[in-house]
C-alpha cells in the first residue's frame, strides 16, 4: 500500500556500553543512551532541520535512518523500508553528504567520478546525463568538472559532493554540514541549489547544521533533539513564540521627536546613537508590523523603516538552556 511518509521513527532508542575507569585497576560499566525514545515522521517532499548540541543524538540518529547502526529498541522504517535488514536495496534510494566522508575519488576529474557512480548504482545513461546537466546549470560545474577532486577549493567540493548524492535519483537526500565552512558565495549557491531542489517536492532533504541560517532559508519545520529526546518538532514561528522572541519594527524618522512616540500602546525605544531612530517590539498576536508602520506613518515623517526577525541562535540557546521563555 503506497504511503507519502518516507521516514517513520516510533519510540526510537540507542544504547551505548560505556566503561569508567574507578580506582586503579578497576573499570565500572554503565549504559549510556545516545538516542532515548524518539519520534519522528517526515513526510514526502518535506525539507526539515534536524538539529541540536554536539551530543544530543544527531549523528546517532541518523546512522540508525541509514542502516549503519541497529536501533537498541522502537520502530523505524525509512522508504517504507527497515534500515539495517534492507541497507543494500535502501542505499539505492538514499543520498548521503557527510562532512567526513566523501564519494568522490580524490585523484580523479570530477567528472571521471561522476561517470564511475553512474554505473556503481546501475543508473540508466540518459537520467544519469539529464540528472547532471541540471546540477551543472545550478551548481556552476563546469569551469571545474575536469579538475582533480583533491586541487578543488572546499566550495567546488562540496557542489560535486551534492551533485553525486543525486545522480541516481534519490527520493531521500541527508545533509550533514553542507555548508561549514565556506565562502560566502558558495554557501549562497548551494542554499540556493537546495532552495530549489526542495521546492520541487521530489526529493525528501534531512538537514542537519551549526549554521542556523541554512535552517532559517530552508526548512519550514525544525526538529530539535537534546539529550537524545525530541525537544521541538515544528516551524520557526513556534519556536519564536515558545520562547518569547519578538519581531522589532525599527523606523528612522524625517526629524528628532520631541517627546515619547506611542503607537497602538507601543512605546518606540529611542537609539542613544542616533535620536531620530526608534524600536518597536512586537508583541506575539498584537499589533502587526504592517499595522504598526500604517499607524506610525500617520502621526510623524518617516525616512526609513526596517522589521528586524528575531534571532534564531538566541531562541535556540535558551531552548538548549531549558528555558520555557
Amino acid at each position: 500500500m503506497a504511503t507519502n511518509t518516507v521516514i517513520d521513527a516510533r519510540g526510537l532508542r540507542k544504547e551505548f556500553t560505556v566503561y569508567k575507569k574507578v580506582g586503579r585497576l578497576k573499570r565500572e560499566r554503565s549504559i549510556v543512551a545516545a538516542v532515548d525514545g524518539v519520534d519522528v515522521r517526515v513526510e514526502r517532499g518535506e525539507m526539515i532541520g534536524y538539529i541540536g548540541p554536539n551530543g544530543a543524538g544527531k549523528s546517532t540518529t541518523l546512522k540508525m535512518m541509514t542502516g549503519i547502526l541497529v536501533p537498541t529498541d522502537g520502530r523505524l522504517t525509512v522508504c517504507g523500508m527497515e534500515p539495517v535488514a534492507n541497507r543494500r536495496h535502501l542505499t539505492r534510494r538514499l543520498g548521503v553528504v557527510f562532512g567526513q566522508r566523501s564519494a568522490l575519488w580524490w585523484d580523479l576529474p570530477l567528472r571521471e567520478s561522476f561517470s564511475l557512480l553512474r554505473h556503481v548504482f546501475a543508473v540508466d545513461a540518459v537520467e544519469h546525463a539529464r540528472r547532471l546537466d541540471r546540477c551543472r546549470a545550478l551548481l556552476d560545474l563546469d569551469e571545474f568538472l575536469d579538475t582533480p577532486v583533491r586541487q578543488l577549493s572546499l566550495g567546488q567540493r562540496m557542489r560535486g559532493e551534492l551533485t553525486a548524492a543525486l545522480l541516481h535519483g534519490p527520493s531521500l537526500l541527508f545533509l550533514d554540514e553542507p555548508t561549514i565552512g565556506l565562502d560566502v558565495v558558495s554557501k549562497q549557491a548551494v542554499r540556493s541549489f537546495l532552495a530549489e531542489l526542495g521546492a520541487t517536492g521530489d526529493v525528501t532533504i534531512v538537514l542537519t547544521t551549526h549554521d542556523l541560517a541554512d535552517i532559517e532559508r530552508l526548512c519550514e519545520r525544525l526538529v530539535v533533539i537534546d539529550h537524545g529526546r525530541v525537544v521541538h518538532d515544528g516551524g520557526l514561528d513556534a519556536l519564536h513564540r515558545r520562547y518569547g522572541s519578538q519581531r522589532t519594527v525599527v523606523a528612522d524618522l524625517a526629524t528628532e521627536p520631541t517627546g515619547p512616540v506611542l503607537v497602538g500602546g507601543l512605546t518606540g525605544v529611542v537609539d542613544a546613537a542616533d535620536p531620530r531612530r526608534l524600536s518597536f517590539a512586537l508583541p506575539d498576536g498584537g499589533l502587526s508590523a504592517g499595522a504598526l508602520v500604517a499607524q506610525l506613518a500617520q502621526s510623524v515623517e518617516l525616512h526609513d523603516v526596517a522589521i528586524v526577525e528575531p534571532d534564531i541562535d538566541d531562541v535556540i540557546a535558551k531552548l538548549y538552556n531549558g528555558a520555557t521563555g
